[in-house]
This record gives C-alpha cells, structure tokens and sequence, in this order.
C-alpha cells in the first residue's frame, strides 16, 4: 500500500517526537512549488539534539520502507535537511532556526494543524547547549 505526501510527513513528525523535536510546523507547499508538498520544520535544544532527531526521522521513515532521496548537513551541524521528494524535513538547532525564519518565507503556504504534546509546543528561554 502506498502512502499520501502528508502520510510521510506524519510518520517522519512520528519519528521527530520520539526524541523530542520542539516547535514543529508541517507546511503544505502543494500549490506554491513543484519540487515538494509539505516542508516539515522542527527544532532541537541542542547540536546533538538535532543530529538525534534527524537520525530518528532517517530510522521512522526506513522502518516504513521510505529512503532519503538526499540528506544534508553533518555531524556536529546545526540544520539538518532531509529530503523525501514529496516532503523536505528541516531539523534546526533552535537559535538557527529563528535566524533563518523558514517558516516566514513560506508565510503565504497554508500549515497543517498538528497534535503536538504541550511540552514540545514551545522552546525554554533556558537550555541551550551548543554541544
């Protein structure tokens, strides 16, 4: 059985949460670009946060039998971008994240509304660790 573009946002967003990815936004770029359906953007507290949740995603998305069509960013990197054709997923050290503010060039693109756990609803004033 095949799955939906939002089907494998929601399973790579699954993966995101079993390490605790902040703030996710799913983007349905459907109508405003061809290379893509949903940009799904989330945040670590930490380097080694974001490398976690990105290997997380990599690890949901194999389980179902979706490989990356490409990956960017590396070890000890502060963005991470996977690429699964119809779904980019952008896993952002939070401060890196509020710099690059993904989510206002996209401001035109509808979001998806997402059941996210209040704990991982918002980013703490504290707590951030570049290691």
């Amino acid at each position: 059985m095949s799955t939906t573009s939002r089907e494998r946002a929601l399973q790579a967003l699954a993966g995101a949460f079993t390490k605790n990815a902040l703030q996710p936004v799913m983007i349905d770029v459907s109508e405003v670009t061809s290379y893509a359906d949903y940009i799904l953007i989330l945040s670590g507290r930490s380097i080694r946060q974001v490398e976690a949740i990105s290997e997380a995603i990599e690890a949901q998305m194999k389980q179902e039998g979706i490989d990356p069509i490409g990956a960017e960013g590396s070890r000890g990197g502060q963005w991470m971008l996977l690429d699964y054709g119809d779904v980019v997923v952008h896993v952002f050290y939070h401060p890196i994240r509020e710099y690059y503010d993904l989510e206002g060039l996209w401001a035109d693109a509808p979001r998806v509304q997402l059941e996210v756990p209040p704990e991982l609803q918002t980013v703490p004033a504290y707590g951030y660790s570049a290691g």
